[in-house]
């Protein structure tokens, strides 16, 4: 078959030349060794791995691509993981502070692939240009990361079986959840019973928790959370919205017309601007999704209060109880928007539960408008306290004067 390709390719020698090299290559082939690997050794504390894997799960009914990130002690083999929407650098930062807290410690180094988030440049053997966050986490943790050669994944062997071993084990059959919350406290709980069972591989009797109870004196103390943020410059709209990540998230009214900085972390996003918070949400990972905090607008309402009915941000806001029935009642009154305006206004000055409780008050009194529950928040103010002012001990006088009201009466009559 193989003479006969070839002499459809144009070859114009004979069978036998053919038969001679085949045989030949086939001696050379199996005299060729196998590529063999050097079995490694780990002390206590001394390296983990990390790595990404892919998972198929159901989750709130709906078929779900995860990213499941991987930490593995390579000296008592103990595992963790944790499912991610991305893979993203504030995903990475998350399930290594995770991790470390749930191992009390981490390791002198830390073994990794080449991946985006962490390595910007690769050059000859294994050095790296790793991006200034990736290493500011490094600092933090006092890890030193080492990458491996590209496409050698051998170097990090012990995690890339841990995946094997995760999506036969935690994956198989199709996980069924409600969040990411549900998956992730099942995954932990699956890890635990997994080490406690599971004898380590090279100390049969003696399970991989327990090596990894001995190994935890020898880890790096735990050095507290990082502040993993991946931040990005933005603008805000004329309606109060800053986009990112192909979402729009709400900020104070006050802070149109200057950019902000978005600070996104692992599930929330903080969005600031000279330094101080103008709005936080939890993160969204759709596409094209609003997320609203109608407090942002209601100092727009103070000159727009007929956009308390229909304004986007108030559509479904679930109120505190007095609070909403307050508004309900308003609703069918004349000037009942401006009104409620103005009690919600009162939040931004006397806080929620002050307003919450005046609204409560005036309904107990059968009466439910803005100028009685102002007052009523008037009347509930404390006073300010006085200024208290100390007298330097070089002013205090030594022989206080005595009020003596006849010295005056001896001053009129001597005149």
């Amino acid at each position: 078959m193989v003479y006969e390709a070839l002499r459809g390719l144009g070859y114009e020698g004979g069978y036998d030349a053919v038969r001679r090299y085949a045989k030949t290559w086939k001696r050379e082939r199996a005299s060729v060794t196998a590529q063999a690997f050097v079995p490694l050794t780990f002390a206590p504390g001394e390296a983990y791995q990390f790595d990404w894997s892919h998972e198929i799960v159901l989750i709130g009914g709906t078929t779900v691509t995860v990213k499941v990130a991987h930490v593995r002690l390579c000296h008592s083999r103990m595992l963790f993981v944790r499912a991610y929407p991305r893979e993203s650098q504030e995903m990475v930062f998350d399930a290594h502070d995770r991790a470390f807290a749930f191992f009390q410690g981490t390791c002198q180094r830390g073994i990794y692939d080449n991946m985006k988030t962490a390595v910007e440049t690769i050059f000859v053997g294994r050095e790296r240009a790793y991006n200034r966050r990736f290493l500011q986490m490094c600092s933090h943790y006092l890890v030193d990361p080492v990458a491996c050669t590209p496409a050698s994944g051998w170097e990090k062997g012990q995690v890339e079986n841990q995946v094997g071993l995760v999506r036969e084990r935690f994956f198989t059959p199709r996980v069924r959840v409600k969040s990411y919350e549900e998956l992730n406290a099942l995954l932990l709980d699956q890890v635990i019973a997994y080490a406690k069972v599971h004898p380590h591989p090279e100390e049969r009797e003696r399970t991989v928790w327990e090596r990894f109870e001995a190994e935890r004196a020898a880890l790096v103390p735990y050095a507290g959370r990082f502040d993993g943020f991946h931040a990005i410059t933005a603008s805000v709209s004329t309606t109060c919205l800053v986009r990112f990540d192909n979402n729009r998230y709400s900020v104070m009214a006050s802070a149109i017309g200057r950019p902000v900085e978005v600070r996104a972390y692992a599930g929330r996003i903080e969005i600031r601007q000279d330094g101080r918070i103008v709005a936080e949400h939890e993160r969204a990972f759709g596409r094209d999704q609003t997320v609203f905090d109608p407090w942002h607008y209601v100092p727009v309402l103070a000159r727009k209060p007929g956009a308390l009915r229909n304004g986007a941000p108030f559509k479904d806001w679930v109120l505190p109880a007095a609070l909403d029935r307050v508004r309900r009642k308003l609703a069918g009154s004349a000037g009942g928007d401006r009104q409620m305006v103005e009690i919600l206004t009162a939040v931004l000055a006397d806080g929620l539960p002050a307003v919450e409780a005046a609204c409560a008050e005036a309904l107990r009194e059968g009466v439910h408008s803005a100028d009685v529950v102002l007052n009523i928040l008037a009347r509930q103010r404390e006073p300010t306290a006085p200024v208290t002012i100390l007298t330097p001990e070089s002013l205090r006088l030594r022989h206080e004067p005595v009020a003596d009201c006849a010295r005056y009466d001896s001053l009129r009559r001597a005149l």
